[in-house]
């Protein structure tokens, strides 16, 4: 009767471990991948969906425990956290250049008009550069891409032209050339963690902010906020990427899997992606935001001027060259 009992007990535990769902029962790796976004953007999808490519490729040896909405630290934590090895994955981008100079490619203002113009620069000899820079320099490792949206400013008066930036306090990411752009521009920049923004809009301690779309609406910015500025300002991507540590402890056979794990969600994040911008902007609207057209012209010969003013040696003959296309 006892051998009966414990057996029960032994499959109501694994029954119990596959319906959770998170593959520890039979794991001998656990990967924890954290981000800033919530359960409805796409980066959480994403990575929910990377998850289960990699459980599938390595027959449950490797499981991803995805944590959304900062829960398991902010941008810059997770950061050092991955460099330190106590943070296994994150979804980052233009931050990275804190440590990668060539990171700032990745975001810079007016660089790319279209998303097949980001595309070619993001998988070709560029973001091979930037890449393997990252690589080296921050230790941490880039295995996949995913577009972002074009960044907008929200604001709770209109905006046309630079002009009417004067004396707008405005949240931006912990990104030097986005505070060194915004202040030529003619706004008051001042970098934010990302969780920090909604209460800050809130309670008046800053005006205005900028992000993609999806973005806008996963943190219910419109709940805070009155126009959607059409700046268009950067157009940009955001890797998947992996510490270098957990990278170092994987087996050649587990490596393989995670890449091509990582290849196959970045194909689905991009019909995501590609299915969500026009319902997005619709939303928003619905909510009771006003899209605003701007003079982009004006912004971009400002915001260009304000790039090649603050960006670093490095990387400026191929800003220069982008710029010039």
């Amino acid at each position: 009767m006892l051998a009966i009992q414990h057996t029960k007990k032994l499959l109501i535990a694994g029954v119990t471990a596959i319906l959770m769902g998170n593959s520890a029962f039979a794991a001998d790796v656990t990967l924890k991948l954290g981000h800033l976004a919530n359960e409805q953007n796409s980066w959480h999808k994403a990575a929910v969906k990377f998850g289960e490519e990699v459980s599938a490729l390595t027959d449950g040896r490797v499981a991803v425990e995805v944590f959304p909405n900062e829960t398991l630290g902010k941008e810059i934590d997770l950061i050092n956290g991955m460099q330190l090895g106590s943070v296994d994955m994150t979804i980052t981008g233009e931050s990275l250049q804190n440590w990668a100079s060539m990171a700032a490619l990745l975001a810079v203002p007016y660089a790319y008009t279209t998303l097949e113009d980001m595309d070619a620069v993001a998988g070709g000899e560029i973001g091979d550069q930037i890449e393997q820079q990252i690589i080296e320099k921050a230790q941490i490792r880039p295995i996949a891409y995913f577009a972002r949206g074009p960044r907008n400013l929200t604001s709770n008066r209109e905006i046309k032209t630079p002009d009417d930036l004067n004396g707008l306090r405005m949240r931006v990411p912990n990104v030097p050339l986005f505070v060194d752009v915004w202040k030529a521009l003619g706004a008051q920049p001042t970098p934010m963690a990302f969780s920090e923004v909604f209460t800050s809009l809130q309670a008046g301690a800053i005006d205005a902010q900028e992000n993609p779309l999806a973005l806008i609406q996963s943190a219910s910015f419109n709940e805070v906020q009155k126009f959607v500025n059409k700046t268009e300002h950067v157009r940009s991507w955001i890797y998947l990427t992996i510490s270098e540590i957990t990278w170092g402890r994987l087996s050649d056979e587990d490596k393989a899997a995670v890449i091509e794990a990582a290849s196959r969600t970045q194909a689905y994040e991009r019909e995501l992606f590609l299915a969500d911008e026009q319902l997005i902007a619709e939303d928003l609207q619905k909510k009771g935001m006003t899209f605003v057209d701007v003079d982009q012209q004006a912004f971009a010969q400002k915001a260009q001027d304000g790039v090649l003013a603050n960006v670093s040696d490095d990387i400026r003959p191929v800003v220069e060259k982008l710029f010039a296309k």
